[in-house]
């Protein structure tokens, strides 16, 4: 009995579990049980984990990003991996928001006994960060792209800034890239359209609309069904967009 009552009110859901053991019983049942082991929504632990971080990024989950963090950690996410994940949320979110994020991460690295910093996964310079970050859009989005950063300022700032200094990071491939940038979006809300131009740059870089709702399922007890059935709508009109446009 003991061994048990120590099992239930340990972890990070301890409190939780003490002060309303009926709800954390439901709510931690439907995220890592009913949802997490879903067969027709499974994913591999490292897709699901990098879904699931860049989704609280978005969502701005702070104290269940550190308890997922340990989780994808444990599942085999590497250290560098986290730490991509955090950095490109700037972009898309803004260091105001990302700051507390960094925090938390290099709080659970350190304990875990990881030395930082990470090696730098940097591939650009002040000098090319801008061309290399043309070459990246037209690399995703197509030759329409090219030299974009000439309409305006933030087209310059998307040039250089987004894709020149973060997108031609080593650690994350494209594909990974992509889909927790389609995350960050899905997460946040109120950002349809860039939802929408980046679910398409996804289907065109091998992750398929079919894994893409596998991901919003799997992240939906974190950031609710509103957001989930909106991006799953978003999902939808990319897959035919992309379709009529073969």
């Amino acid at each position: 009995m003991t061994n048990q009552n120590t099992n239930i009110n340990s972890g990070p859901n301890s409190d939780l579990r003490r002060t309303d053991p009926g709800f954390a019983e439901r709510m931690l049942h439907f995220a890592d049980v009913e949802v997490a082991q879903d067969p027709d929504t499974a994913l591999d632990p490292q897709t699901r984990y990098l879904a699931i971080l860049a989704t609280l990024l978005g969502c701005q989950g702070a104290d269940e990003f550190r308890i997922q963090l340990v989780r994808a950690l444990d599942a085999g996410l590497t250290p560098v991996q986290v730490k991509e994940t955090v950095y490109q949320a700037v972009d898309y979110l803004g260091i105001g928001r990302v700051r507390p994020f960094l925090g938390i991460t290099n709080e659970v690295l350190e304990a875990r006994g990881v030395r930082l910093p990470l090696p730098d996964q940097s591939t650009t310079t002040p000098e090319n960060r801008l061309e290399a970050g043309n070459a990246k859009q037209v690399e995703l989005f197509g030759e329409g792209m090219d030299k974009s950063y000439e309409r305006s300022k933030i087209n310059y700032w998307l040039a250089d800034n987004c894709f020149g200094d973060y997108y031609t990071r080593t650690g994350l491939t494209n594909t990974q890239r992509e889909m927790i940038t389609f995350c960050y979006l899905a997460a946040q809300g109120g950002v349809e359209p860039q939802l929408l131009a980046h679910a398409k740059v996804n289907i065109g870089v091998g992750n398929s609309a079919d894994l893409l709702r596998k991901v919003v399922l799997q992240c939906l007890p974190y950031i609710g069904y509103p957001r989930t059935l909106n991006a799953l709508s978003t999902v939808g009109e990319a897959e035919q967009a992309v379709a009529s446009a073969e």
